[in-house]
């Protein structure tokens, strides 16, 4: 299936503003913002929290299969797509997590 077509399946985000990905030291290895550019991101990442209770290496890897055809594009354009290429990395290396924290939507902007 394609990346949008994958996107349909997920969950809704409107609640999050964004997601933070901590290492194990609990400091933020990144975050993914709910804004242009970054939505698609935001709604995997979520998804694989949820399913998945971390970024694991399983997480990176179901990751990589949503993302499709950008996951292609980001083998063949490194640092284009960084939180996919994240999940390469993830992926690759084997045994590395990385903990979400969602940080929700407070309707009091």
């Amino acid at each position: 299936m394609a990346f949008a077509e994958n996107l349909k399946q997920l969950p809704r985000i409107s609640h999050l503003t964004a997601i933070q990905l901590l290492d194990s030291d609990g400091g933020v290895a990144a975050t993914i913002e709910n804004k242009p550019g970054q939505t698609g991101s935001l709604s995997i990442y979520n998804h694989l929290g949820q399913i998945y209770g971390a970024i694991t290496v399983e997480a990176a890897k179901k990751g990589l299969e949503l993302y499709a055809e950008h996951t292609d594009d980001a083998r063949q354009n490194p640092g284009k797509h960084p939180n996919i290429d994240r999940l390469l990395a993830m992926a690759a290396d084997g045994k590395a997590l990385l903990r979400v924290k969602h940080v929700f939507a407070t309707g009091t902007d």
